[in-house]
């Protein structure tokens, strides 16, 4: 058997490549593209179920078999995803209102922000301009150690918790067979 040899002398020119910054203030920009607490609440609202079928104590039965109990969790949870959704922010108001120091806070952050927005005068720190977005920013990362210190951990664990037993309870027992059945379920999806 013969040895092939191949010709493999040349240059390679590698590209250069300049060191990333350690912190790039410009990257927070993009957290703008995340959507408002309103833009959720109104997205949400558009795929909402009627609260007359999500409440409908006949359709509360226990299921037969441990399959059918998480067939049934999964589509209750898929079908009244934007319910749950709502579950989640009036338990979460309610431990707001609950909870003044916390409500005291946010609306004082929210105040801040409002006055930040309306300024809007750069602002210099460390030989760095900060813009309004940045400084909003600033101000919302630094009220976060001041709300875990008033206690807005715990508030928000109960809402978790509580959020996720009533959802659970309600996707357990709520029987979605008598009103979706396996030939409309795709139909309904495409038409809300």
């Amino acid at each position: 058997m013969e040895d092939i040899k191949v010709d493999m002398s040349g240059d390679m020119n590698v590209p250069k490549t300049e060191p990333k910054p350690q912190f790039d203030f410009s990257t927070f920009t993009q957290f703008q593209k995340i959507p408002s607490p309103m833009e959720l609440v109104q997205l949400t609202r558009k795929y909402i179920r009627p609260w007359s079928e999500f409440l409908n104590t006949g359709n509360f039965k226990a299921a037969a078999s441990m399959p059918r109990l998480t067939s049934r969790f999964v589509r209750n949870l898929d079908y009244f995803k934007s319910n749950y959704i709502f579950v989640f922010i009036v338990l979460m108001i309610y431990c707001l209102i609950t909870s003044p120091l916390i409500l005291i806070i946010l609306a004082g952050v929210a105040y801040i922000s409002n006055k930040i927005r309306k300024a809007q005068a750069p602002v210099s720190v460390f030989g760095h301009q900060l813009s309004t977005a940045h400084q909003i920013m600033a101000v919302n990362i630094a009220s976060v150690p001041v709300l875990f210190l008033a206690g807005a951990g715990s508030a928000l664990f109960w809402t978790l918790g509580a959020s996720c037993f009533v959802i659970s309870l309600h996707a357990i027992f709520y029987n979605i067979d008598a009103i979706v059945t396996e030939d409309t379920e795709g139909f309904l999806a495409e038409v809300v």
